[in-house]
């Protein structure tokens, strides 16, 4: 019990609001958990650190982080965290989401948030389902599975989240899983230190909607899935396309340190407006 009582990353949490309400088997907890490790590790100050979601399974975890923490609707969670982050630009600001909040009613925010550089951390939970709502289909939801909308199969083709951010400007970007948490834990702490928006597409089982309706087993099957199917981005270089059809690339894919951050560049244009009307 002492051990329980002395674990360094219980401060992070609100132990009111415990235990979590996610199915046996999510893999949305290891998630959090991976993002206070990545937190500890960094040192970052709880008191000048602000953690967002918008609506869906995963946001649901700022409610168990001991944090100043913002519930907001659904698919704006980056556009409340771009508010945040430019009238109080020294605080570090992460956003959590969903595949369907962050992809798809989302969508157009997170590719404005990749475009202008601000400096945000982004970690979407990934599990390729709405589980909220029950299992409809998202962006994310391979072709051919089933989902409450696609009872004959999902006839739509899912995005490369990672391909998207990087395309549309995100300065860093990075994958990795429920199963990989070491890797996990180490991008979120890369993220975290990085100035400019950063990406982490975290995938996770959901065994509950997604699992059951595509009888992939138990969650423990499901993680064993990312293991057999996921390679490192090193590893995924080498490889033809034929070989990598199917496979999932983990790993940091995009480090750029030395773009212009957008709070930074607002701050010069207020600079510029100050000078020009006193003058």
């Amino acid at each position: 019990m002492a051990e329980v009582q002395n674990n360094p990353i219980l401060k992070y949490f609100r132990a009111s609001k415990l235990p979590h309400i996610w199915c046996p088997g999510c893999g949305h907890g290891i998630l959090m958990g991976a993002l206070v490790r990545a937190i500890d590790k960094v040192g970052l100050d709880q008191d000048r650190t602000v953690i967002v979601s918008g609506i869906g399974c995963s946001s649901r975890a700022p409610g168990y982080l001991n944090f100043d923490t913002l519930h907001t609707t659904h698919g704006r969670a980056l556009a409340f965290a771009t508010g945040i982050k430019l009238a109080r630009p020294e605080l570090k600001v992460i956003v959590l989401g969903g595949d369907g909040d962050i992809a798809a009613i989302g969508g157009n925010h997170l590719i404005h948030a990749c475009r202008r550089n601000i400096d945000l951390l982004l970690i979407c939970f990934n599990n390729s389902i709405y589980g909220m709502t029950s299992g409809q289909y998202s962006p994310m939801t391979p072709t051919g599975r089933l989902a409450t909308t696609a009872p004959y199969g999902n006839i739509d083709r899912p995005f490369d989240l990672c391909q998207l951010a990087a395309a549309a400007g995100a300065t860093y970007v990075g994958r990795a899983t429920s199963y990989h948490v070491t890797l996990l834990i180490e991008l979120i702490a890369k993220g975290l230190k990085h100035k400019g928006f950063a990406f982490i597409d975290a995938l996770s089982q959901c065994p509950t909607y997604y699992g059951r309706r595509n009888k992939l087993g138990p969650s423990v099957k499901m993680m064993e899935w990312f293991k057999e199917v996921c390679i490192p981005v090193g590893a995924a270089k080498k490889m033809t396309p034929e070989q990598l059809r199917d496979k999932i690339v983990i790993g940091e894919m995009v480090n750029t340190p030395d773009v212009p951050e957008y709070t930074e560049e607002y701050e010069k244009v207020k600079a510029r407006a100050k000078e020009m009307s006193a003058g």
